[in-house]
This record gives C-alpha cells, structure tokens and sequence, in this order.
C-alpha cells in the first residue's frame, strides 16, 4: 500500500486543502494529512486546534488520517514508511514556491517522490490567510472552508475576548 504525505501548517484548513485530500485519497492506500508544526512560525490556531479540525474535515474518507510533526516533513515521510509527498497548488506562484520546496526535499530524502495536486479551480485563491482576511472584512467564508472552520474563526477574531 502507499502512503502518501500531505503536509502544511493547516492554519487553518481550507475547501482547497479538502480538494487536494480528496483528490489523493482516490489515488493512494492511504493519505496522512501532516500538521507541520514551526515553532518560529506564528499561527492563529493552536497544532492540537487544527487537528482537531482536521480530523472532523476528513472523517469521512476511511484511507486518511491526521498526524503531526515538529520535525522535517521528509523525516516523518521515512519514518511511517511513505514514499509520496504530496503538495497542493493554486496558481504560478505555488507553483514556483512548491518547486523549490519540492528539490530541496529530493535532495534530502531522493527515495521520496513529490506530486503536485491543484485544488479545484473556484478554489485557486483560497489560502488559509486570505480565509482570515475575507473574515475580517465580514465576508461569508463558508464556501471555502468547513463550518467547524469558520466556527473556530469567528470565535478567534471576531468575539471579544474575555477579560479576567
């Protein structure tokens, strides 16, 4: 069976990220959707948060689970036996973006191979920071992303916070 990776901050995860996982859970035996965790990146949610919203988004999809990692990606990609790693794709830039991510990990890991899946094309300008920013401006962003999602963002950013 192959398994295949699918990693990224998640934060927090989208329609088009959905996409790509559908997508792959056709094609592989089984997908681990990765929450990379950066400890020098500054995210809206906490890594236990956008698991949990992960693993509601793709319970229902039996071949793919949720994990996540402090490590290199490559690293967790060895160490559970994966020989895919996959990335999702809106447009040019990714693309370009993902290709220098993509030979950076050949270099390190040259048993890995790495496809590129694109989301569904209504999906191309959907990221996590333009979802939080459509959000701020009161956009409904329940076309891009899962209810829990857009639950979890209101909450965040637009209820006040409670003071002690």
């Amino acid at each position: 069976m192959t398994i295949a990776v699918y990693a990224g901050s998640f934060d927090p995860v989208t329609a088009g990220h959905l996409s790509v996982v559908r997508q792959a859970a056709r094609l592989f035996g089984h997908v681990v959707v990765v929450v990379a965790v950066n400890p020098n990146k500054r995210t809206l949610l906490s890594a236990a948060e956008r698991m949990e919203l992960l693993h509601e988004a793709v319970a229902l999809h039996p071949n793919v689970s949720v994990s996540s990692t402090e490590g290199l990606v490559v690293e967790y990609a060895r160490a559970i036996g994966a020989s895919v790693l996959l990335r999702g794709v809106r447009g040019a830039t990714d693309a370009q973006f993902e290709t220098e991510l993509a030979q950076t990990n050949r270099a390190l890991a040259p048993d890995l191979s790495t496809l590129f899946l694109p989301a569904e094309a209504h999906l191309a300008e959907v990221s996590s920071s333009a979802l939080k920013e459509r959000l701020a401006r009161g956009e409904d962003i329940s076309t891009f992303c899962p209810a829990p999602v857009a639950a979890k963002l209101r909450q965040r950013l637009l209820e006040p916070r409670s003071q002690p």
